[in-house]
């Protein structure tokens, strides 16, 4: 069966296929769909759930033997096939084609998949996936269909804006979802819910360059201190909200807290990259951040960022942006006199 990204949520609720198999070249949307099947599956007793990478060189034996052993933790499990290359060769079909045909009990298998050739879209293990699962293809958003997805965005958010303050935001992120998401949590930090005028959405979305608090990322990944002090200077003084800055700081954090957790149970580094938005020059920044980052460092910035945003809310005594500056030098692993309590 295939559906539309947006006939998903409508489909789980339904009730569960025994195969999902989601392709694409969006990862925000890859991964939130692969989410909500998770989710759904976990709701309905899926509480294990087995992790296998195709990449090069991988043995496609290990999906029958995972399909055939049994959990010690649980009698249901999904199977979270990762395909990066989008197709599985000649021997992934055969065992993809050899699931379907004898799909074990409480066993839920999720494919995901990069973009996918249109020559693949009539071969016969996506055909026989599609007679006994869920086939979705993900394309990038354009037009009106941008325009709706923006809009049910800002709505998960409790934002609502008119049709040209869409339009604005849509002609400012050129179809790039992902820094589409990151626009709309930066107007959710700024104004809350409610109702947003094309000027808030202009203020905000224009000035994204100027207030480039991604600067201030590069700065505490390479880590440069003298650049923090410089980059953090800079943003207070442009006058950007302190609840900007603290968000791209904790979402670098609970970013590396979550690599560090994948890497931790064997998942290959590229995939693990891949799936969280780790693209180019920032892998070498990240790769020598989770080198330099203990857990017990990452989960001490999530305590600072905490005060932070007591400060900024007025709940606690204190100068916000001294704390943010803090929680930048723990990112850079120096030690500093800074009070969490």
């Amino acid at each position: 069966m295939r559906i539309k990204p947006e006939q998903l949520s409508a489909a789980l609720q339904k009730g569960l296929m025994p195969v999902y198999f989601i392709t694409g070249d969006e990862p925000l949307q890859l991964g939130e769909m692969a989410d909500e099947v998770r989710k759904a599956a976990k709701k309905a007793g899926f509480e294990n759930r087995e992790i296998i990478s195709a990449e090069t060189g991988f043995e496609w034996n290990q999906l029958a033997f995972s399909a055939d052993s049994l959990s010690i933790f649980a009698d249901k499990k999904i199977i979270d096939l990762r395909l990066p290359s989008g197709t599985p060769g000649t021997d992934g079909a055969k065992a993809l084609i050899s699931y379907c045909e004898r799909l074990p009990e409480d066993t839920l298998l999720l494919i995901t998949a990069g973009k996918m050739a249109g020559s693949a879209l009539k071969t016969r293990w996506l055909e026989v996936l599609d007679k006994v699962g869920v086939v979705i293809q993900v394309w990038p958003l354009e037009g009106q269909d941008l325009i709706r997805w923006l809009q049910q965005r800002m709505q998960q958010r409790g934002l609502n804006a008119a049709t040209d303050g869409l339009r604005i935001l849509a002609s400012r992120i050129e179809g790039n979802i992902l820094a589409a998401a990151q626009e709309i949590e930066k107007l959710y930090v700024l104004y809350g819910t409610g109702n947003l005028s094309n000027q808030q959405i202009l203020d905000v979305v224009a000035d994204s360059s100027r207030y480039d608090v991604f600067k201030l990322i590069e700065s505490i990944l390479s880590p440069s201190v003298n650049r923090i002090f410089k980059v953090l200077s800079g943003l207070r003084a442009e006058g950007i909200a302190a609840p900007i800055v603290l968000w791209a700081l904790t979402r670098e954090a609970r970013t590396l807290i979550k690599i560090k957790l994948a890497l931790s149970q064997g998942q290959n580094r590229e995939v693990v990259f891949k799936n969280n938005q780790i693209w180019d020059k920032r892998k070498q920044l990240v790769s020598n951040a989770l080198n330099r980052l203990s857990d017990s460092n990452l989960n001490g910035i999530l305590v600072l960022s905490a005060k932070a945003d007591r400060q900024i809310k007025g709940q606690q005594q204190g100068d916000a942006w001294e704390t943010l500056l803090a929680i930048c030098l723990m990112f850079a692993s120096t030690q500093v006199m800074a009070n969490t309590g």
